[in-house]
């Protein structure tokens, strides 16, 4: 009987100890990585997110989890993430249910980080089109807001990785004042995310495209 009455007195112990971690986890600002369908990589190069988080963790006072999360369109999970984010190099599909789920997400509060990886952008123009079909993806000025929040950045998005030569792009979907979506083209500030032995950026890049990070998440935090 007392060794009953042990077990159960050390269960509760260990639940309430595991419901105040999740607590203490979930109060934390998180990214989930967005799984899409199409036969696009969306899972390449996972430490983007944990690298850019450990930074935003050492040089602001945001309380971040730095851990690497992925979350799919219909699960209930994504209402979780105050900010998901999508690249990649090749195909997205989304299908009607899950372009609706996703402008959802984005209409009740959520934010949309998609960067092209260099292949993606003809399908992610595509598929954001379903999510919503009355917007378009407007070019935002270099006087925008986000460009100047936490780092300056007077010419806008930053050119990262010169696949191309072309210049880099910043475009947004404004919802009732709020830019619920920001997509970076020519740019690819994600790659710049990565530990510096994944792409061997020059110092001086990779810290350009993290303090870029910042001012994403400060803004979708604020805004």
């Amino acid at each position: 009987m007392r060794q009953r009455r042990i077990i159960i007195i050390l269960s509760v112990i260990i639940t309430i100890f595991i419901s105040e971690s999740y607590a203490q986890r979930s109060s934390a600002f998180r990214i989930a990585r967005l799984k899409y369908d199409g036969g696009g990589d969306w899972y390449n190069d996972p430490l983007e997110e944990p690298t850019l988080l450990k930074f935003i963790r050492q040089h602001t006072n945001i309380d971040v989890d730095p851990n690497y999360y992925f979350v799919d369109i219909m699960s209930d999970d994504i209402f979780a993430y105050p900010f998901i984010f999508m690249t990649g190099h090749g195909n997205i599909n989304f299908t009607d249910q899950q372009a609706k789920r996703l402008r959802k997400y984005l209409e009740n509060g959520g934010f949309l980080y998609a960067d092209d990886d260099y292949g993606m952008d003809k399908a992610f123009r595509r598929e954001i089109k379903k999510v919503f079909p009355d917007k378009d993806l407007v070019e935002l000025p270099f006087s925008y807001g986000l460009y100047h929040c936490v780092y300056g950045f007077p010419n806008g998005v930053p050119k990262i990785h010169k696949h191309n030569g072309l210049p880099p792009q910043g475009f947004g979907i404004i919802l009732n004042g709020r830019l619920v979506v920001y997509y970076t083209y020519e740019s690819n500030p994600s790659d710049g995310w990565d530990p510096p032995e994944v792409h061997h950026d020059p110092e001086s890049k990779r810290l350009e495209a993290l303090e870029f990070g910042t001012n994403l998440v400060y803004w979708a935090l604020t805004h």
